[in-house]
C-alpha cells in the first residue's frame, strides 16, 4: 500500500504522525505551534505554519491523513514535488488566513468595539456595559478597570486556537474534484457512486452552512475548511491547469 504514496504525502505523513506524538505526550506544547488569534500575546508569525501539524486527537489526525492519502499522491504525480508542495501550504496558509478574517469582522467585532470604547472613554457606565457582557476573568472586588479590560481582552482572544491540517486536505479535495470533475466516488456507507464535482459542491455547502449556523459545542473550524477550497480554486485559476474528464 505504501509504495502508492508519492514522496512528499509520505513525508508529510510522517511530520503530522511525529508532531502528533510529541504534543499528545507534552515533549513540545502543542499551544506553542497552534495559531492563535493575531491580536492574542500568544500568537506567532511561524504558527500560520506549524498550526498545519497540530492535531487535538488520534481521530482527527485519521480523517486528515486519510484525506491526504486519498487525494494527495496522485496531484503529487500531476504537478510534482514542487508545485504540489507549494498548493499544499498555499492552500494551508490561505485558510488560516481566512479564518482569522472571519474571526476579526465578524466573531470578535462586537468585543472589539467595546473593548475600544471602554478604553477610549473608560467611565463608570461604560466598563460596567463592557464588564457585564464580556466579563471572564475574575474580577477581584471594586470595580473594573482600564488594564483588568485589557487582560479579559487577551484572556478571550487568547482561547481562539486553531490547529490541524484540514484547510490544506481540503484544498486538496476541491483540486481533486476540479481536476476530475467526472471520477466517481463511493462515500461509506451509501453503495451509489457520486461524482467528485458534487462531492465537492456538497461538502463546500455544508462547511458553509455548518460554519455561519454555528452551533453550540461545534468545534470545527469551518471557514478555514471553506479557506482551503477557496485558496485552492485561486490558485487552479492562477496555474490554468487543465481538467481532465472522466466518466
Amino acid at each position: 500500500m505504501f509504495r502508492q504514496i508519492s514522496p512528499t504525502v509520505k513525508k508529510l505523513l510522517g511530520i503530522n504522525v511525529l508532531i502528533f506524538l510529541l504534543t499528545s505526550t507534552g515533549i513540545i506544547p502543542a499551544d506553542l505551534l497552534a495559531m492563535h488569534y493575531f491580536e492574542s500575546s500568544d500568537f506567532h508569525f511561524y504558527q500560520i505554519i506549524t498550526y498545519l501539524f497540530v492535531h487535538s486527537s488520534l481521530m482527527h489526525l485519521i480523517s486528515n491523513m486519510f484525506g491526504l492519502y486519498m487525494f494527495g499522491s496522485l496531484l503529487e504525480q500531476i504537478w510534482g514535488k514542487q508545485r504540489f508542495t507549494f498548493f499544499y501550504f498555499f492552500c494551508g496558509i490561505g485558510a488560516g488566513l481566512l479564518y482569522m478574517g472571519i474571526q476579526y469582522y465578524i466573531d470578535f467585532a462586537e468585543l472589539r468595539r467595546a473593548t475600544n470604547l471602554a478604553l477610549s472613554d473608560p467611565n463608570s457606565q461604560n466598563l460596567v456595559d463592557y464588564w457585564t457582557k464580556f466579563g471572564k476573568i475574575p474580577l477581584p472586588g471594586g470595580f473594573p478597570n482600564v488594564l483588568l479590560v485589557k487582560q479579559n481582552y487577551n484572556e478571550i482572544v487568547s482561547s481562539s486556537i486553531l490547529g490541524g491540517a484540514s484547510g490544506a486536505i481540503f484544498g486538496i479535495v476541491m483540486a481533486f474534484g476540479y481536476l476530475f470533475p467526472n471520477s466517481e466516488m463511493y462515500l461509506f456507507p451509501f453503495p451509489i457512486p457520486i461524482k467528485a464535482k458534487w462531492f465537492v459542491t456538497f461538502y463546500g455547502l455544508y462547511e458553509m452552512y455548518a460554519g455561519i449556523e454555528n452551533q453550540t459545542g461545534d468545534n470545527v473550524a469551518h471557514f478555514a475548511h471553506i479557506g482551503g477550497m477557496v485558496f485552492a480554486v485561486i490558485l487552479l485559476k492562477i496555474w490554468g491547469t487543465k481538467r481532465n474528464n472522466f466518466y
